[in-house]
């Protein structure tokens, strides 16, 4: 009986600290004892990166804003789903790209992602090589006007994607998951995430060619 109070204790005395807390203590500590405040940190501990990803989904600043009200409102009413052995973030992220595809197909609407945002890193080799596409270093005029072509052509590229490679893409590459939680976020097996990226990988280099020739 002591051990359990001692355990209500420290995590209240923990509660004004929630910043610190891991987005699974988070989610759970909203689950188990009805903590706002806790969601709300879950919230905003997010709101940046999953419109983010949102917006470059859809293409539409609004239309990601809704998706984002309505997979948050998911996560709220679903919480007591929600695994403790599992990670929050591939979660949040099957949530959220399922709630893009049936607001996409409600309102008939054709994603057009972006490529204006930071590639993320990832140590595997088909990572790296699509990420030196996207490196960035001081550049002359002469490079500036080339690389504006090649983001140009990539974003074309990027466009007529099929859209399972294309969701691959937004999540290893801008969102930085790695390949099995790009793989836990989608419901699928490592091994094909890592196709469809090669696959885009392969589609991107035929675009660029003509880019960079002299």
């Amino acid at each position: 009986m002591n051990g359990v109070i001692e355990q209500d204790v420290q995590r209240l005395t923990g509660i004004s600290n929630l910043a610190a807390w891991s987005d699974e203590d988070l989610l759970l500590e909203y689950r188990d004892h009805g903590n706002r405040p806790a969601f709300e940190e879950l919230v905003h501990r997010y709101e940046k990166e999953l419109y983010g990803y949102l917006r470059n989904y859809l293409s539409d600043p609004e239309m990601a804003e809704d998706v984002f009200q309505q997979t948050f409102l998911q996560i709220y009413l679903k919480c007591d789903q929600f695994e403790p052995s599992r990670k929050l973030r591939p979660w949040l992220y099957a949530v959220a790209t399922n709630q893009a595809i049936d607001h996409q197909r409600r309102h008939g609407r054709h994603r057009m992602a972006s490529l204006d945002r930071r590639i993320g890193k990832e140590s595997d080799a088909d990572a790296g090589s699509f990420a030196e596409m996207f490196n960035s270093t001081e550049r002359g005029p002469v490079e500036e006007t080339e690389s504006v072509e090649q983001a140009k052509a990539i974003r074309l590229a990027v466009d007529e994607l099929p859209g399972q490679t294309r969701q691959v893409v937004l999540l290893v590459y801008f969102q930085g998951l790695k390949y099995r939680e790009a793989a836990q976020a989608l419901g699928i097996p490592v091994g094909t995430v890592k196709s469809r990226l090669h696959a885009a990988i392969q589609k991107l280099g035929e675009v660029l060619t003509p880019v960079q020739a002299p």
